[in-house]
């Protein structure tokens, strides 16, 4: 089992390296002689088979990519992140990190016990120190945090299919998930950083995205690279997306397939494991702390950032640049550069992609959206060249 742990355990790093690249991280794991004796120690205790969004979530809190989160938001936490984007002690975060169980499964549990979380095989992956147990009001925590209770967005529906008792606690890392795929790509905050630092990119601009990329998105990347003179790292999600995305294995593959078309040595690939819950302006603060403890110096804010679509009444669940307002308030108080960038289009009569403030009347406009790639790549149709 200490061998699963190497993975998160790059000991190496100088300090030097971490505090250039996004400054203090977490690490929850125990150390190795720690590992064997809490394991000898867990018979008879509670154990929990997390759900894949409990198990992302999990994993980043442990790798360090939920800091400064120790565990599984407490009450005062919880209520305040709701209510203010912060934690107790004042920390801006954004998303509730909670992990909720059945009031059958609750009544198993003890205050001041243990909790084993494990993998869908069974295999203990941590141990939640069980502080509190509290019953939160889920079509309140919608309204807050997704603006909506319409079940039209996953985010929504999500919470309220959850079960009714948070159990809030610290948690210690017993063994690093094990993963299948892309195992080269699946960097953790601390090998992510220190791969940036060895390679000398003191200024690094991240993006996020959920979607294969097309040709506007490798446009605006290059751009914010430019601008911000600045490495890019390409940072997609391989957890869980909005539900009818294009699995996580051709997303991959389509961003492996495009970067010898960057110059040689500007860009990054690295996997991120994270449950979106598509919550629009919260999640794009959310994402912006996330990047900052993997090194990102800038991250890019795009139009609609992590929006689900449209509501039940055929209207944007959030405004366009309601991302980009909330994360650049916020922004002095990140730590991390927030660069803004509207929607690139291809202008068929100049030949060039510019940004929908650069277009005059009578360009021709082409452009594709997500949804639209979605479906003709599914459909197996042509793409626009």
């Amino acid at each position: 089992m200490a061998d699963g742990l190497a993975r998160d355990r790059a000991t190496t790093t100088t300090t030097q390296a971490l505090s250039a690249h996004g400054g203090s991280l977490l690490n929850l794991y125990l150390a190795p002689a720690q590992v064997e004796a809490k394991v000898r120690a867990l018979t008879g205790l509670p154990a929990l088979v997390l759900t894949p969004r409990q198990a992302c979530d999990l994993e980043l809190l442990l790798n360090g990519a939920f800091s400064p989160l120790t565990g599984f938001l407490k009450q005062a936490d919880y209520q305040r992140v709701l209510s203010e984007l912060r934690l107790a002690d004042g920390t801006l975060w954004s998303i509730p990190i909670t992990l909720d169980v059945s009031e059958a499964f609750a009544a198993k549990l003890q205050i001041g016990g243990e909790l084993v979380l494990t993998d869908v095989e069974g295999a203990p992956n941590a141990v939640l120190n069980i502080e509190e147990l509290y019953r939160p009001d889920r079509a309140l925590e919608a309204q807050q945090v997704f603006g909506s209770s319409d079940l039209a967005h996953p985010g929504v529906r999500s919470l309220l299919d959850s079960q009714p008792v948070y159990v809030g606690g610290s948690v210690q890392g017993l063994r690093a998930p094990r993963h299948f795929d892309f195992n080269t790509l699946r960097l953790s905050p601390r090998e992510l950083r220190e791969r940036l630092a060895q390679a000398g990119h003191a200024r690094v601009v991240a993006f996020q995205t959920r979607n294969p990329l097309h040709r506007a998105h490798k446009e605006l990347t290059e751009r914010a690279a430019k601008q911000s003179e600045a490495h890019l790292l390409l940072h997609p999600v391989v957890g869980l997306t909005k539900p009818g995305d294009v699995d996580h294995f051709t997303r991959v593959r389509c961003y492996q397939a495009l970067l010898p078309h960057y110059a040689a040595g500007t860009v990054t690939l690295a996997l991120l494991n994270l449950a979106m819950r598509m919550a629009g302006p919260r999640e794009a603060l959310w994402h912006a702390i996330i990047r900052k403890n993997f090194g990102a110096t800038a991250f890019i804010v795009g139009r609609d950032h992590a929006g689900p679509g449209n509501n039940s009444q055929g209207q944007p669940f959030y405004s366009p640049y309601a991302a980009q307002e909330l994360t650049l308030a916020h922004a002095e108080e990140l730590g991390i550069a927030i660069l803004p960038f509207s929607e690139v289009v291809y202008a068929a009569n100049r030949n060039a992609y510019l940004s929908r403030e650069q277009l005059v009347p009578g360009d021709e406009v082409r452009d594709i959206s997500g949804t639209e790639l979605r479906r003709l790549l599914h459909a197996g149709e042509e793409l626009p060249t």
